[in-house]
């Protein structure tokens, strides 16, 4: 039987202010608009094998995150990767967004923080690349 899903095709985050959302989202990453209209918007890094993120205007947020009940920590479901950790950490820092600890093992330097969109969406930056990505 063959591969039926290769990859990811879309994050979906729920925002409750499109045009809000969608300047915050241009002005933090290297994407441009796939596709707009009045209630959603659909980016892309324009990067095959990445993702597309779907902005979903609605007055129902959950929030992007979990939290392990075993360690008690909060965790994002979508982690962004950046060869430059600290920098971004700094630079998401100059911008006013909200950034939790930055934390490298000195072992091996990999690492990663969380931040926040305007919605409160817990989202995270890592520096570890995986096999086949």
């Amino acid at each position: 039987m063959g591969k039926f899903t290769p990859h990811v095709a879309t994050l979906e985050i729920p925002v409750s202010n499109l045009k809000k959302s969608l300047d915050w989202y241009l002005a933090i990453f290297d994407l441009k608009v796939h596709y707009q209209d009045s209630v959603t918007a659909m980016l892309t890094f324009e990067s095959k094998g990445v993702p597309t993120i779907y902005l979903v205007e609605t007055e129902e947020l959950n929030k992007l995150s979990f939290k392990n009940t075993i360690t008690e920590n909060v965790h994002s479901i979508i982690d962004f990767f950046t060869p430059s950790l600290a920098e971004f950490h700094s630079w998401l820092k100059e911008q006013d967004v909200l950034v939790g600890t930055l934390n490298i093992d000195p072992n091996h330097g990999y690492g990663g923080f969380s931040f926040q969109d305007p919605d409160g969406n817990l989202l995270g930056a890592t520096n570890v690349l995986h096999p086949g990505q």
